[in-house]
């Protein structure tokens, strides 16, 4: 850790910075608006703080780009998880903590409010001139605080509430199971908080092909929504979009959350009671979730959810406005050399959903009903040059998959002797 170390209180704007400016990236200094240039400059230091080892730029007429560059074989723990680690206390917070934890430093100790606020003045605060007070009330709240965090439990005997340290866990065992999580579960930064404690934390035994870092970022929107699924609620947040200046508030139910396999992008899939329609939205445009009231209809719309997966290729659903499903026919037809078995066990192993028919010994038919064919098209891409048919309802996305194809023939100077 660099010397900018200043703590923070609003993750949000940290996070807005990081996915606008180093994920999404390639923005200038003079391309933020938002607000002002001195802003901007601070938020950077403090980034560069935690991420400074995986920065590079590039210099363009516009000015200079900052970027993340990450190589996956040097590196086994995630960097944005540094972010997470830095929170905002204030001299009382963090006094209090070290005092209470040390009074407190065994599970067989216990103490009533009274005790520790006793112990307090008479053993930590009794040297100092205007020493720090801490009252009934900052003390019962922080205590509450710490048993919800597991940190402490209460036990009662008579009138009298006891307060003690919880059992010490022995993890040791799990190393490599919270390496694993932490660095490609959703929320995984739990389970890097969870390694800090470990003194063989540094000796996992993975590494990545493809580590799908940035998701870091949007944990404690993950959270949120995992929360309301958990307990069934409606929730309102806030979602960006590239079409519009400012965030539109949605009132939805949170059903699940799907994450690509290919490119590690979050979706959370939720229903819109106002609309009456399913919809998927990019987790990393989301913020600013509140828990609602909770709503009878969770496990009807979850059941409905999962039976319309069966027609959903990625992340799209269709239906009209009278809530009718709108569903689009995809076939295509292969035809594979005798050494090319590899083909045909690809598209078995690959397929989602829809079904593969041997034609004969050469030649096998995909065929689907989807949401949303487009989803499809980089899949079927990877069949190119052993397409010999191909054929969807929906004409404009074949139309568009076949001028690809010319376009490219027209790129590599192939030109019309070639068939679509």
């Amino acid at each position: 850790m660099s010397a900018y170390s200043e703590l923070i209180k609003n993750f949000e704007k940290i996070r807005a910075y990081m996915r606008d400016f180093y994920v999404y990236g390639f923005k200038s200094r003079d391309d933020y608006q938002t607000k002002s240039a001195r802003s901007y400059d601070d938020e950077r230091r403090r980034l560069e703080s935690w991420l400074g080892d995986h920065m590079s730029f590039v210099r363009t007429p516009e000015g200079k780009n900052v970027f993340i560059s990450i190589d996956s074989r040097t590196i086994r723990h995630n960097p944005f998880y540094h972010a997470w680690k830095a929170k905002s206390f204030t001299d009382g917070d963090v006094t209090l903590h070290f005092i209470l934890f040390d009074i407190l430093h065994d599970p067989s100790v216990r103490r009533t409010i009274s005790e520790i606020l006793a112990e307090i003045d008479g053993k930590y605060l009794s040297g100092f001139t205007t020493p720090m007070m801490f009252d009934e009330s900052t003390l019962r709240k922080k205590l509450k605080e710490y048993r919800e965090a597991g940190l402490i439990v209460a036990e009662k005997e008579g009138r009298k509430m006891y307060y003690r340290r919880t059992e010490n866990t022995d993890i040791s065992a799990l190393n490599d199971v919270l390496h694993y999580f932490s660095e490609a579960a959703p929320c995984g930064v739990i389970g890097s908080y969870i390694l800090d404690k470990e003194e063989e934390a540094d000796t996992d035994a993975f590494t990545f092909k493809h580590h799908y870092i940035t998701g870091a970022i949007d944990s404690g929107v993950l959270a949120s929504l995992f929360t309301a699924m958990r307990e069934k609620r409606v929730v309102t947040l806030s979602n960006m979009s590239r079409h519009k200046d400012l965030p539109t508030k949605n009132r939805i139910v949170p059903l699940r959350v799907f994450i690509s396999v290919q490119n590690g992008r979050q979706h959370l899939l939720a229903y819109l009671p106002e609309y009456n329609h399913f919809q998927a939205y990019r987790v990393d445009y989301l913020s600013n979730v509140k828990l609602e009231e909770p709503t009878p209809r969770f496990d009807e719309l979850r059941a409905e959810l999962d039976r319309m997966q069966s027609k959903m290729w990625g992340v799209s659903v269709k239906r009209n406005k009278w809530g009718v499903e709108q569903l689009e026919h995809v076939e295509f037809t292969v035809q594979v050399a005798d050494n090319e078995e590899y083909i045909v066990r690809r598209l078995y192993r690959e397929k989602r959903i829809g079904t593969v028919e041997k034609l004969d010994e050469h030649t096998y038919r995909f065929s689907a009903d989807v949401y949303d064919s487009s989803e499809m098209i980089p899949w079927i891409r990877t069949f190119i040059c052993r397409i010999v048919q191909m054929n969807f309802s929906n004409r404009t996305q074949e139309n568009k998959f076949k001028e690809d194809l010319e376009e490219m023939y027209r790129i590599y100077g192939i030109g019309k002797e070639v068939e679509s």
